[in-house]
């Protein structure tokens, strides 16, 4: 058997086929993404917000950071290289010749196909004295002349040429790299450790050292609590020296943790599982739970605070990804032995996200994430007796002068602040629907089907809900002079009554489109125009009979007759045709939602959404973090996750998500509950039910239609055959007769 031969680019000419499109690679998204942008456009940016967001730290620290104009020069005489680079490079491809050509023996002795063994010798004899060595010729130019004349001229040359394309015979399977040989050259390891490192980490930027430690104690921990939560946190590869250049360890690290340990209290010391007792995951630790206690730290520590606060929300999206992907194999795994992670670890990783960002405990009040709300005012907040204040839903909910009297420990200036961030939290709104896709009963959800539930979520603001309760509220209190108090409990029903009126909305705007359809289809318009038909010969036999036979009782009774049985006929036609129309209103209705569905998936693979939404206001989060949530179905009696959590990173006004899930195994009611969890605010999460009905798969029908038509075709295609048999002997007959 041939063996294998790599044959590297040595002369460079494919090489810069390479080189062209790995610089072009390079340059067109780089010059996308780091062409610098306007400057100032984020400086208007940073003062538009500044009223809400200015006492975040991410925002302070923004505004801390020197004024860097050399960095945009940089880029872009560095993207101009670029592109100078790979013009370049490209007309120098145009202007490479192809060497490849096919080994033709009569091309290089320059004779035509189908010359004779004389004109072959003849021109061999020319072209020796011409190239061979001796008399000064090219050498290589000989050799080939020889090799083409025994192809010509030897059988078995000349046999291999013809089979194999070389007169040799079969050769190596060959492999072109344009590459020249050096570049893959075990001496030069430059492109091998690049390679190296670049595979350590996962599609997130995740290392996969941490990916398998997390995998390791998720399993090992099926329940994990808050503590143990954290403690597996800090045990990312991330946060370790060894693997991660931008952690650091510094010689104070060995005085300044063991005090802020002694500080903190409560810190599992004592077990030996490496590398969650490592000194780096300790440390990480550490200032993790100094963040969440919102301690004074160090300075020294600062820093490096900040950067493992940074890397705490995709460090928690991945261990999410690994709770699921153990839910799933546990699943699909028959033995008992292997558990699948509970439920509560899903949502302590949920919990422990929001508490990252708002810097809070778990415990704490939403209220805290506020600005001039401490543990001090909180206390005159929560423990007023007129108003039970326990979220930030309580507070907005509230008239202005008693949301004022509440909070009148605070100026004006910081009370306007207080209100201007209030306004800014997001009040997210859930409309759910629950339907089998591709199904001619979409609402009926039946044993073993998918069932697929639209979520649509409509993102608004506190200040916008409160504005449209306070108007509901004054249009309310205008028509009653004496309803003050009807008019008092109204604004303190406000929240309710905007969740209800956005279902109300939600619901006409999908019924208003299917108020505007089209009139009914032309198959039911034939029917129509022979009812018509028949009532009119009706009108016309009536009158004859009574202008011929006026005297006649009988015929009179028979006409009548006729009459009542042809109106009793015209009234089941008109029931008929009402039940037609009825159903093809809802043929078309159910058309019109698989059509929709099928849209929403055309255009959820189309368009790329930017991940940009809202930023967060987080009083202690080092970096600018946007509003993302988490949507989910779970069983809360069960304790089980029916579908998987699904990402929201793209939610700005209005966002259609699809969560599907497979029925049931056995028919009945279920109740269902669906999450909507954020990733970065306390006390905002929504919940809400869902209710399926299951019924009982439908049996398949024994005498299928298309099996009837089958074998009527063959029926068919058998009386032919017959039929073509008989024609035949006939015409036999015939011709012997004749």
């Amino acid at each position: 058997m041939a063996g294998q031969q790599f044959q590297y680019d040595d002369s460079g000419n494919t090489f810069f086929y390479f080189l062209t499109s790995f610089v072009g690679l390079i340059v067109i998204p780089a010059t996308y993404y780091l062409w610098p942008r306007d400057q100032h456009a984020e400086q208007n940016r940073l003062k538009n917000i500044r009223k809400v967001y200015g006492r975040c730290l991410w925002y302070r620290l923004r505004l801390l950071k020197p004024q860097q104009n050399i960095i945009p020069t940089v880029k872009k005489i560095i993207l101009l290289a670029g592109w100078a680079l790979f013009l370049f490079l490209a007309y120098k491809v145009s202007k490479t010749d192809r060497e490849y050509q096919e080994y033709n023996p009569y091309e290089v002795l320059h004779l035509d196909p189908g010359a004779t063994v004389s004109e072959i010798r003849k021109q061999y004899r020319a072209l020796s004295l011409k190239y061979h060595p001796d008399k000064g010729g090219d050498e290589v130019m000989f050799m080939r002349i020889a090799k083409a004349y025994a192809a010509l001229t030897d059988e078995e040359s000349r046999k291999n040429w013809e089979e194999f394309g070389n007169p040799d015979g079969p050769q190596a399977t060959s492999f072109g790299i344009a590459l020249p040989a050096w570049i893959v050259d075990q001496k030069n390891s430059i492109l091998g450790s690049w390679w190296y490192r670049s595979i350590r980490y996962s599609g997130d930027q995740i290392l996969i050292r941490t990916t398998q430690i997390y995998t390791y104690f998720v399993y090992k921990t099926r329940n994990m609590d808050m503590k143990r939560l954290e403690m597996v946190l800090a045990g990312a590869s991330e946060f370790d020296p060894q693997y991660n250049k931008d952690a650091t360890s510094r010689p104070t690290d060995n005085i300044q943790i063991p005090q802020l340990i002694r500080e903190i209290g409560g810190i599992n010391l004592k077990k030996n599982e490496p590398p969650l007792t490592c000194p780096y995951s300790l440390k990480a630790r550490v200032l993790l739970l100094a963040h969440l206690a919102r301690m004074k730290i160090p300075e020294t520590l600062e820093e490096d605070q900040q950067f493992i606060l940074k890397k705490c929300p995709a460090l928690l999206q991945e261990m999410i990804n690994v709770i699921c992907q153990l839910i799933i194999m546990a699943r699909s795994r028959e033995e008992r032995e292997f558990r699948a992670p509970s439920l509560g670890s899903l949502e302590n990783c949920m919990k422990l996200s929001q508490m990252t960002v708002q810097g809070l405990q778990q415990f704490k009040s939403p209220l805290l994430q506020l600005p001039h709300i401490e543990e001090d005012n909180h206390r005159r907040v929560s423990n007023n007796k007129k108003h039970k204040i326990k979220s930030i839903q309580d507070l907005v909910s509230l008239k202005e002068s008693d949301r004022h009297n509440l909070l009148h420990f605070l100026e004006d200036e910081k009370y306007d602040e207080v209100m201007a961030v209030l306004g800014s939290f997001p009040h997210v709104t859930m409309d759910i629907k629950s339907q089998v896709l591709d199904d001619e009963d979409s609402n009926n959800i039946t044993v073993g089907s998918l069932v697929t539930v639209l979520v649509t979520l409509t993102r608004q603001t506190m200040a916008e809900v409160f504005e449209k309760e306070q108007s509901i509220c004054a249009a309310e209190e205008q028509p009653t002079e004496d309803g003050q108090g009807d008019a008092n409990r109204v604004k303190s029903k406000g929240w309710q009554q905007k969740n209800k009126g956005t279902k109300k909305a939600a619901k006409s705007k999908k019924k208003k489109p299917l108020k505007k359809k089209p009139a009914p289809p032309p198959l039911q318009q034939p029917k129509q125009q022979k009812q018509k038909q028949a009532n009119g010969e009706v009108v016309v036999k009536e009158e004859d009979e009574e202008i011929s036979d006026k005297g006649s009782e009988s015929d009179e009774e028979e006409t009548n007759r006729d009459s009542q049985s042809e109106k009793e006929d015209g009234s089941d036609r008109d029931s008929d045709r009402e039940q037609d129309e009825k159903h093809n209103k809802d043929d078309e209705a159910e058309w019109q939602e698989l059509q929709q569905s099928i849209q929403r998936k055309e255009r959820a693979l189309l368009e790329t959404k930017s991940k940009i939404t809202h930023p967060v206001y987080s009083l202690y989060f080092p970096e600018e973090k946007q509003e993302w949530w988490w949507l989910y179905i779970a069983d809360r009696k069960e304790q089980t996750l029916v579908s998987m959590p699904y990402h929201v990173c793209t939610l700005k006004d209005r966002e259609e998500v699809e969560l599907k899930f497979p029925a049931p195994g056995k028919p009945g009611n279920y109740q269902y509950t669906v999450y909507l969890r954020s990733d970065s605010y306390m006390g905002l999460d929504q919940i809400k039910p869902l209710k399926l009905e299951v019924h009982e798969a439908k049996p398949v029908p024994e005498n299928h239609p298309q099996w009837d038509t089958v074998v009527e075709g063959d029926e068919d295609q058998e009386d032919s055959e017959g039929f073509e048999d008989s024609f035949e002997e006939e015409e036999e007959e015939e011709e012997e007769d004749d």
